[in-house]
């Protein structure tokens, strides 16, 4: 072992908490550590975590309002139309069952529910028709806080969602922009910029993040946390690779739990001050998904994942107990609520 690289870490780690950013440089160094130094760094990614979030984890939760025959053509999305896969396929779910979704997460603590909905964006009367009733139905009838996930935005349909009641805008990045183009061709990174950009300017808040394990490479993770912060993207979800059979990665080997770990760590350091919430594919942790927020992470989403199923919810919520942490906003009402712990279609990104 290499006391100069824990004294470079520790080094590192003194200079975030006091207010300075890590370069890039950095970061390359830091993502291609030996996992000998995983502890070490996940002590200090720990240290920043409770010195810019505290010791509150933020808990969310998301519904696939429909689901398959996506026109995007995102290679490792299971509900791609490009793809042959055993995805669920059926239009939007009713705006009482979106509602009773919403409420049931609020009881468990969750602070954002999101609708999710397939394709490229609001095009259609039929649409935002359908949005305007569900986000009606969730104003009436919950305090969660309204976010959606519909794919590519202008500025007028954002505007149009905040008009509607919508409060926070999901929109993953997916990767960095130097390996999109072996993501997704049916649009643009700038596009999915410029959708930040408009919901932004929208009022809305926005939730930006990506899927790690790709094939991409461990420079393309550091250009990512890059990108997103100079958006200055304040909740960042990360989700891991879970390869989905009948996509173009459906082949591809999941993360270990130590490169997740590591990952989680280095967007800590990358990304100080930001919510880092952790979604699909966390499975993949097994026994060590405890481990996530000594890692770093600040958030967790709760529930079902777009097309495959979650932990419950309630193991979850024992998880953050037993870390002597608590869910930002909780109350014993919400603690209690455990028992109908799945939030059914409640996906992660």
């Amino acid at each position: 072992m290499d006391n100069a690289i824990y004294d470079r870490i520790n080094k590192i780690t003194d200079r975030i908490i006091a207010g300075d950013e890590m370069s890039d440089e950095e970061g390359k160094w830091m993502i291609r550590l030996h996992e000998d130094y995983l502890p070490w760094l996940m002590a200090g990614a720990d240290r920043v975590r409770k010195t810019f979030r505290g010791k509150e984890i933020e808990v969310c939760a998301i519904s696939n309002v429909r689901s398959g025959n996506c026109s995007e053509n995102c290679s490792f999305c299971a509900q791609s139309g490009h793809h042959k896969t055993a995805a669920p396929v059926y239009g939007y779910i009713s705006a009482d069952e979106l509602t009773r979704q919403a409420k049931r997460a609020r009881a468990w603590g969750s602070s954002d529910f999101g609708i999710v909905s397939k394709g490229w964006g609001v095009r259609s009367a039929k649409e935002r028709d359908q949005l305007r009733e569900y986000i009606q139905g969730m104003k009436d009838e919950s305090d969660i806080g309204r976010c959606a996930s519909l794919g590519v935005l202008t500025q007028e349909s954002a505007t149009m969602l905040k008009e509607m009641g919508l409060e926070n805008y999901h929109h993953n990045l997916e990767c960095a922009e130097s390996f999109f183009d072996d993501v997704c061709t049916t649009h643009t990174y700038q596009e999915n910029i410029d959708t930040i950009r408009h919901a932004v300017n929208a009022g809305l808040r926005v939730c930006a993040g990506g899927i790690l394990g790709m094939g991409e490479s461990l420079d393309q993770r550091i250009e990512l946390a890059e990108t997103l912060r100079r958006l200055g993207i304040e909740s960042v979800p990360l989700n891991f690779l879970n390869p989905q059979p009948g996509t173009p990665m459906g082949e591809r080997t999941p993360m270990t739990p130590m490169e997740i770990l590591q990952s989680i760590a280095v967007f800590r350091y990358m990304l100080p001050k930001a919510e880092i919430r952790i979604a699909g594919g966390r499975q993949f942790l097994g026994d060590m998904q405890a481990m996530i927020f000594m890692a770093g992470a600040s958030g967790v989403m709760i529930g079902d994942y777009l097309t495959t199923k979650g932990r419950q919810v309630e193991d979850d919520l024992k998880m953050i107990e037993d870390l002597h942490l608590s869910v930002r906003g909780d109350t014993q009402q919400r603690r209690t609520a455990k028992k109908d712990s799945r939030v059914p279609n409640a996906i992660s990104a």
